[in-house]
């Protein structure tokens, strides 16, 4: 490869002259194409002469002078989810792979990153419609984890192409959705930084949805310093300096409300000595349990709220093409009918008082701590045959995640552990519209946990 790496190392290659976008986006795609890598499964398709294109556009303008955005000349891939203009939409879908038209103009938030010199690689895989935190994809192949490739790992979920992009150095950075979990489950799987923004932050125009109360969209990188820049991109706003800040003084709760019940050791582990890193940097390490946060084994029982809504987005598809779709997630689409509207109502309800006493519970930490997920990534080949022990690490994988998604919470996912050790994450939980305080605290963590530069 030319360069891959952080946004700041890439632009600084870029800017030095030691490659070019040309380059960059050749080699990606050389390696997205090679038959003898995973590109096959991470990629559903290319916009290979449009990349090029806007490669070498990016590279005579840097030539000539020419102020450019953020993301000059960057490649990154994009969700299967996300419209780019001229190419088809298909979620992860076999079923929309045969009828979706090419979308007519760029979502939003991709607008916003082409505008800011972004060059995309191509539409990643995912989950079919992005209802799974495991990554799996009976139609397209599901690419295996980087951890483990001799036992066969899952990547994580629903966003598994897009973490598998960066991690086998195929784009810098990459876009996927969260609505249980889907950006920071594979990022923690991948050993890379990921970051769900405050639900509301990014316009979801031009995203194919799942769950109208729960879905936002977020990076996956290499740097949280990587997840700033490409969240303000898409947020519409100017991209800050990063605001590094010592832990002396800085007051974390470590949450022990359901985030730390049945944790893979190796997950305890790696969360310990985090939490020991910080400590001894001078952060204040509070213990908390919340009651409210109950409410959310009461939404699990009546259901979920992402079950009645993805229900109501995907009936008539089932009706027509049912038999044609991922049956694990074709069975949890068709649960959501059996929820009444009495009962939708009543979660909604619940997550409304979640919300307002976990703030008031919450309020004077800087953030709050937990593992990204509860246990490393399991094996592929048992989930595959057996729909119980999908079921049971399924609803393991997004168990703290979507407390957080339920909550409308920004969070942030960074690695901790030993590099040669299982891939294990850590979450920084901001309060909602604490978005930037919670990128910066996040990139001050990792400073401070792996002493590593962005």
């Amino acid at each position: 490869m030319a360069v891959i790496g952080t946004i700041a190392a890439t632009r600084n290659a870029l800017m030095s002259g030691k490659t070019s976008s040309v380059e960059l986006v050749s080699e990606a795609l050389a390696e997205i194409e090679n038959d003898a890598g995973e590109g096959h499964a991470i990629f559903v398709r290319t916009f290979k002469n449009t990349a090029i294109t806007q490669a070498a556009a990016c590279d005579a303008m840097r030539k000539m002078g020419v102020p450019q955005g953020p993301l000059a000349g960057i490649p990154i891939s994009v969700k299967d989810l996300f419209d780019v203009e001229g190419a088809p939409t298909t979620a992860g879908s076999a079923v929309l792979a045969e009828m979706a038209e090419p979308a007519r103009r760029d979502a939003i938030v991709i607008e916003r990153l082409r505008a800011a010199g972004a060059i995309f690689l191509g539409h990643t895989n995912m989950t079919e419609f992005a209802y799974s935190g495991l990554g799996l994809n009976p139609h397209f192949g599901t690419p295996l984890n980087v951890w483990d490739k001799e036992v066969g790992r899952v990547p994580g979920g629903s966003s598994s192409g897009a973490a598998l992009s960066v991690a086998n150095n195929m784009a810098v950075a990459a876009i996927g959705s969260d609505t249980g979990g889907s950006v920071r489950i594979p990022s923690a799987f991948n050993r890379l930084y990921g970051f769900k923004p405050t639900t509301g932050r990014q316009p979801m125009t031009g995203v194919f949805p799942l769950s109208s109360s729960l879905d936002t969209v977020g990076p996956l990188a290499r740097s949280m310093n990587c997840c700033r820049i490409i969240d303000h991109v898409m947020a519409g706003a100017p991209v800050p300096e990063p605001n590094l800040r010592s832990m002396v003084g800085l007051r974390f709760g470590i949450l022990e409300t359901i985030a730390l019940d049945g944790l893979d050791m190796e997950v305890a582990g790696a969360f310990v000595r985090a939490l020991e890193a910080l400590s001894k940097g001078g952060a204040r390490l509070e213990r908390i349990k919340i009651d409210a946060l109950e409410n959310f084994h009461e939404i699990a029982r009546l259901g979920s709220l992402a079950g009645p809504e993805a229900y109501h987005l995907h009936r008539d598809l089932i009706a027509a093409k049912g038999d044609q779709m991922d049956p694990r997630v074709r069975i949890r689409i068709e649960n959501g009918a059996n929820i009444s509207a009495s009962d939708y109502i009543e979660m909604l309800t619940l997550q409304k008082e979640m919300i307002e006493k976990a703030h008031l519970e919450t309020r004077n930490y800087d953030v709050i701590l937990m593992p990204t997920v509860a246990m490393v990534p399991p094996e592929l080949a048992p989930l595959e045959e057996s729909d119980a022990l999908y079921a049971e690490a399924n609803v393991k994988v997004l168990r703290n995640t979507a407390l957080v998604n339920v909550l409308g919470r920004p969070a942030a996912t960074i690695p901790v552990g030993d590099a040669d050790a299982a891939p294990v994450g850590l979450m920084i939980v901001g309060e909602k519209g604490a978005d930037a305080m919670v990128l910066d605290i996040a990139e001050s963590i990792d400073l401070c946990v792996n002493s590593v530069s962005s």
